[in-house]
């Protein structure tokens, strides 16, 4: 899976993409007490892993867009995400079924999850509720031009929030609800 340094775009859905996180205002994202669940998570990715830095990121009504950046030497400096996006591979190791790879995408995405959701089960008291969907999706940043060009997609979602194709999705009484 994907484990070497670089940046990854990663994007993850609630389950049934249901409003879990708040609503759009005016072209702002207006997090309730779930939402800030997500970004006080997020944040914490890159507190207790000392190879990772995080770019740009948004919490949306029901999904969530960010730049995670495996930096690869134990440091997290945002002036290192240009160079390493521009040398990034897919790693040859593979996580396999009960064995994940440390640092790898998909453990990071597991564990993010995985805090999410319990911390969000406590707040509404619905333990064992469903909170995201079962995967999520990646793409490899190449280049600078490449990074640039996600971050403002990330940086104006809000705003254009009405004609996302996420905008529809899942029903609207669920606001704050898991």
């Amino acid at each position: 899976m994907y484990s070497r340094a670089g940046a990854y775009f990663i994007t993850i859905c609630t389950h049934n993409r249901k409003w879990r996180f708040g609503e759009i205002v005016d072209g702002n994202m207006r997090l309730n007490a779930v939402g800030g669940v997500v970004a006080d998570e997020w944040i914490k990715t890159a507190q207790i892993r000392h190879d990772i830095a995080l770019d740009e990121w948004v919490v949306m009504p029901n999904h969530f867009h960010g730049i995670l950046v495996i930096t690869g030497r134990g440091t997290a400096r945002r002036a290192r995400t240009i160079r390493r996006a521009r040398t990034m591979r897919r790693a040859s190791t593979v996580e396999q079924f009960g064995h994940p790879v440390s640092g790898s995408i998909p453990t990071i995405v597991r564990s993010f999850k995985s805090a999410v959701t319990k911390r969000a089960n406590e707040l509404c008291r619905t333990p064992g509720g469903k909170l995201w969907q079962r995967n999520y999706w990646e793409h490899i940043i190449r280049n600078e031009l490449e990074l640039n060009r996600i971050r403002e997609y990330i940086r104006n979602n809000p705003a254009r929030w009405e004609s996302d194709r996420l905008y529809g999705c899942g029903d609207l009484l669920g606001h704050g609800a898991l």
